[in-house]
């Protein structure tokens, strides 16, 4: 992260002042709602991702394959303007989680979405899969910190 946006980060985290509203918190998912331009918002997420010195692996284009593949479906209805999942690891804290128990392996890569649909224009939504918390000590500390990298990322992303 550069300093200029780790110290407006710091300032966003520290006043408590986010771009962006809670919408869904569960054990599985968090997700946020902004204003703004997806590509804008989209690109704010790339950045906070490889702000971490990570690399993102891939790029699922849900929202185009949704469009692409509907019409052969019969469906009628869009569902998303615009919807990617961006999927990374962090090979230090992946390495940790899967020392600590094998079948987390599961866990890797990483996600966070970021769409837009059709019934709220000029709004984004940015979100992560939670990683559960199981297993011995070792493996639920490990993932603690997986998660909170995801929910680092998202702030900082939504921050900008």
């Amino acid at each position: 992260m550069n300093r200029l946006h780790a110290f407006l980060l710091g300032l966003t985290l520290s006043a408590g002042v986010f771009a962006a509203d809670k919408v869904q918190d569960t054990p599985y998912q968090v997700l946020y709602v902004t204003d703004g331009s997806y590509a804008d918002v989209r690109s704010n997420v790339e950045l906070a991702i490889t702000d971490q010195g990570l690399v993102i692996n891939n790029v699922s284009t849900v929202g185009e394959m949704l469009a692409r593949t509907g019409k052969d479906l019969g469906a009628k209805r869009q569902v998303y303007r615009h919807g990617d999942v961006l999927e990374f690891c962090s090979a230090g804290l992946s390495r940790d989680m899967m020392e600590a128990n094998q079948a987390n392996i599961v866990f890797c890569p990483y996600t966070i979405q970021v769409y837009a649909t059709p019934e709220q224009p000029g709004k984004v939504f940015v979100g992560y899969r939670r990683v559960p918390v199981i297993g011995n000590d070792a493996s639920k500390a490990a993932i603690e910190k997986v998660n909170a990298l995801l929910a680092k990322i998202v702030a900082e992303a939504l921050s900008w």
